[in-house]
C-alpha cells in the first residue's frame, strides 16, 4: 500500500527526538500564523530533487501534515474494500520523520457520508493536531478521534450530529489545542456551535451556539493580558469568546458569504478577512466588548482583493494573501494596513487553496498544480525559486527546522537539502 522513495548522496544521518528544535502540532504552526521560527528548508526542490523521502498515501485527503519529533501525522479518507459504493475508512497516519516509514495507521469509523461534497473537496480535509501527548483527528461529521502518540485510542466523540454544508460543499474546519482544552467548530447549515472539550477525557467542558451557516475557518487562540481569547471567522460577524467559559465578549459585521480563511494575530491586533462575493479583511483590537463595529477597536479595513480560501500569512509585521482562490498576491504592513504591494501575478501560481507559509526569511506560495514559488519575505516581492512537485497540492506545508512537509494529492513528500 505504501511505496518509499529514500533520496540520499551517500550518507545515513541519524537524528534524536531530542535533536528536534521545534515542532508543528497545528496546521498552522505553533503560533497560528502559519509562519515557523527557527525552520531553514530548502527553497529549491521538486518531486526529485531534495527529497528526502516521498511516501504514497491511499485515498484523499487535504488536512496539512503535523509534525511532533520523530512523527509526522496526515488523515485521509479511503475507499474501503468490501465493494460497497461510497463506503470509506477514515484513517489517521503516523510516519517516521526520518526515513518516512509507516509506524503505525489507524481507522476511526468505516462508513458511509451522509452528504456530498464539492469535486475539489475530499472527506478528510480538516488537519489532525497534537501536544505530544495526544494526536486528535477530527473528520467532521464521522467525528473526533483521540489517539496516543503510538496510536492507541484514547476518546471518541460521534455525538455532534451530521453536518449540512452550504451546497453540499463538505466539511473541513479544524480543531485547535489550547491547554487542556480542543477547541472544536461547527458551523452548517443547522444549529451551529463552538465547543471546547477536554483534551484527556474528551467531555464537553462548554458549548456555545453561533447564528452563523456554513463557515470552513479554525478558530485561533490568542493572550490578552491573563485572560485567552477563541477567535472565529463567520459570514455574520467575526467574533471572540472567553476560553474558560464560551461567553462572547465581542463581534464586529462586515465578512463576506461563506468564509473560510481563519484568522492571525500579532501582540495587539486580529487580523480576519473573507473574499467570496465581495472583499473584506479587518485589524481589530481584541480588548473590545460587545459589538466593536464602527468603534476605535477597528483599527483598519480593506475592501479588495481579499483572500478566500486560503489564509493570510503573518510575518514580520506583513500579513500576506491572495485575492479570492486566486494566485494574485497583496503584502500589506500589519499596523497600518497600508500595502507594501497589490495583487502582483506570482508566475506559477494561479490557483490556490494552500495558504501561504514563512522560514527562514523566505515565504512559501503554494499552487493547486503543485507548483509551490518562493519569495522573500520582505516588503519588496523578490522571486527566489520557482518550484514543481508533480502533483496537485491543497494542503498547507509545514516547515519545520531544516525540513518542509507537504502533502500532495497522493504522497506525503519530506523536502530536505
Amino acid at each position: 500500500m505504501f511505496k518509499r522513495l529514500a533520496l540520499c548522496a551517500g550518507m545515513v544521518v541519524t537524528i534524536n527526538a531530542s535533536s528536534f528544535a521545534e515542532n508543528w502540532g497545528h496546521w498552522r504552526g505553533p503560533m497560528g500564523n502559519s509562519a515557523a521560527i527557527d525552520a531553514n528548508p530548502p527553497t529549491e526542490f521538486s518531486g526529485t530533487k531534495n527529497v528526502k523521502w516521498k511516501v504514497t498515501v491511499p485515498g484523499r485527503g487535504s488536512g496539512s501534515p503535523v509534525v511532533w519529533n520523530d512523527q509526522v501525522f496526515v488523515v485521509s479518507a479511503v475507499p474501503t474494500s468490501d465493494g460497497v459504493r461510497g463506503k470509506l475508512a477514515f484513517n489517521t497516519y503516523c510516519f517516521a520523520r526520518q526515513t518516512g516509514d509507516l509506524k503505525w495507521q489507524r481507522t476511526a469509523v468505516e462508513a458511509i457520508p451522509q452528504q456530498d461534497t464539492h469535486s475539489t473537496n475530499g472527506y478528510a480535509s480538516a488537519s489532525p493536531c497534537t501536544d505530544g501527548t495526544h494526536v486528535y483527528s477530527h473528520f467532521g461529521s464521522q467525528g473526533l478521534y483521540c489517539y496516543t502518540m503510538d496510536g492507541e485510542l484514547v476518546w471518541k466523540r460521534s455525538d455532534f450530529g451530521q453536518m449540512n454544508t452550504r451546497n453540499s460543499f463538505g466539511e473541513g474546519s479544524s480543531p485547535t489545542l489550547a491547554g487542556d482544552l480542543i477547541i472544536v467548530p461547527w458551523d452548517h447549515e443547522g444549529p451551529s456551535f463552538l465547543y471546547a472539550l477536554n483534551t484527556t477525557t474528551g467531555e464537553t467542558v462548554w458549548k456555545t451556539p453561533r447564528d452563523e451557516p456554513t463557515c470552513w475557518a479554525t478558530p485561533l487562540v490568542i493572550s490578552i493580558g491573563d485572560r485567552k481569547q477563541v477567535v472565529m471567522n463567520g459570514q455574520n460577524y467575526a467574533r471572540s469568546y472567553d476560553l474558560e467559559t464560551g461567553q462572547e465578549l465581542w463581534r464586529c459585521d462586515g465578512q463576506t458569504d461563506r468564509p473560510a480563511a481563519s484568522a492571525v494575530a500579532d501582540d495587539e491586533l486580529v487580523y480576519i478577512g473573507s473574499g467570496f462575493r465581495g472583499a473584506f479583511l479587518g485589524a481589530f483590537r481584541p480588548s473590545g466588548r460587545g459589538d466593536i463595529e464602527r468603534s476605535q477597536n477597528v483599527v483598519w479595513t480593506l475592501d479588495r482583493d481579499t483572500p478566500d480560501v486560503a489564509s493570510p500569512l503573518l510575518s514580520g509585521g506583513r500579513l500576506y494573501f491572495y485575492k479570492g482562490k486566486s494566485g494574485l498576491l497583496t503584502c500589506v504592513d500589519a499596523k497600518t494596513g497600508k500595502p507594501h504591494y497589490s495583487a502582483q501575478r506570482i508566475a506559477g501560481i494561479n490557483s490556490t487553496y494552500a495558504s501561504a507559509v514563512a522560514a527562514g526569511g523566505f515565504v512559501y506560495l503554494t499552487d493547486r498544480s503543485g507548483a509551490i514559488t518562493v519569495i522573500k519575505d520582505s516588503e519588496n516581492l523578490v522571486i527566489v525559486a520557482a518550484n514543481q512537485l508533480g502533483e496537485p497540492v491543497d494542503a498547507t506545508p509545514a516547515p519545520v527546522d531544516d525540513q518542509l512537509f507537504i502533502r500532495g494529492e497522493s504522497s506525503l513528500f519530506c523536502i530536505a537539502q
